[in-house]
């Protein structure tokens, strides 16, 4: 080789590498952006809050995650984190902006409303209800320093609310688990009436079950309902997937179960959800399962799920709401198999 076909080589290398790791850490990425907002949030923290809010990446709190109220006999709080109610107006503003990167629009929309609800949820049950509602009652935990060179993670977290995510050398490793729940799926009364936090998770799913014929719906119907999400670990423990699988779908069924897929993914920022809807995509259709139980009309108890190799969606809605309406409060998780938080087992 001549030197210069060697220099021409060697700078089209570099060029090639450059763009790599510009693209990894470009300020437009997800990644960045949670950097950046990770670093914000802590720099406006007193030592008192900031030690609240930082753990060590390998601490265990990172992957004891919750969805369900936790607290006490006595009615306070059991999680760990720095908490809402506790910061200063500004203090509070960056720990949204730190929520607002891991999500999209819609997904910060979403999450904002279901923090809303504490609010709705309060009114219904009065302050002697058996749980605490309290919209102060988020948390938020930072794992690791953030960087562009180590491992480093962060949750935002409270009643119905679990945002996690995982980092390494810049990039997003996970966005798993991801919970979004609501307690009324839909208001029933008063000045929020008609309010769905999570519509499309549900109206996707209908229209499913709903153009199925008989020897799908056989495939795809269970006995049983699936059990509650597993929370406060890392595997979601769903065990071998069941039901219908896609390849014995028609185009226009696997089109909208497509977009019951998208309603999940769609929570992430459009860099995340590209690359996790590449994994629905890139799933052979008889690897991907659909399975439901119940009567999925409005006012029947349902669950779901939508499972393949390297994800799993579950979804119930088998509770009242706190208004007593029968089937009006969901759970819906996007996870990870076989383990969240990016770990290997």
């Amino acid at each position: 080789m001549t030197r210069l076909r060697f220099l021409a080589l060697a700078l089209t290398l570099a060029g090639v590498v450059g763009v790599a790791l510009v693209g990894r850490s470009a300020p437009d990425s997800s990644a960045a952006r949670m950097r950046t907002a990770a670093d914000n949030f802590l720099a406006s923290l007193t030592p008192e809050l900031k030690k609240k809010a930082t753990f060590g990446f390998d601490d265990p709190h990172r992957t004891k995650w919750y969805f369900t109220p936790q607290q006490d006999k006595e009615k306070k709080f059991t999680r760990k984190g720095a908490r809402l109610e506790e910061m200063t107006a500004d203090q509070k503003k960056a720990a949204l902006e730190l929520l607002k990167s891991g999500l999209s629009a819609k997904g910060y929309e979403a999450a904002t409303t279901i923090i809303g609800l504490e609010d709705l949820l309060l009114d219904l049950e009065g302050p002697k209800g058996a749980m605490t509602r309290n919209r102060g009652w988020y948390f938020v935990s930072v794992f690791g320093d953030p960087s562009n060179t180590g491992k480093w993670g962060w949750r935002f977290e409270g009643h119905h609310l679990s945002v996690n995510y995982t980092l390494d050398k810049g990039e997003v490793v996970v966005g798993a688990p991801m919970l979004f729940a609501s307690n009324p799926a839909e208001v029933k009364d008063g000045a929020k009436k008609g309010l769905r936090p999570l519509p499309e998770i549900e109206d996707h799913v209908r229209a499913l079950i709903k153009s199925l014929d008989a020897e799908q719906d056989k495939a795809a119907k269970q006995p049983k309902a699936f059990p509650e999400i597993k929370e406060g670990q890392a595997k979601a423990g769903v065990g071998a997937p069941v039901g219908l699988t896609a390849d014995k779908l028609s185009a226009d069924q696997k089109a909208t179960l497509t977009k019951l897929l998208k309603a999940y993914t769609d929570r992430m920022p459009d860099d995340l959800a590209a690359a996790e809807m590449k994994r629905v995509t890139d799933t052979p259709p008889a690897k991907l399962f659909f399975a439901y139980s119940g009567g999925p009309k409005p006012g029947e108890p349902y669950t779901y799920r939508v499972q393949g190799p390297e994800f799993v969606v579950e979804f119930l809605n088998e509770q009242k709401d706190a208004a007593g309406n029968v089937a009006n409060h969901i759970h819906s998780a996007w996870r990870r198999l076989p383990t969240d938080f990016g770990l290997s087992e």
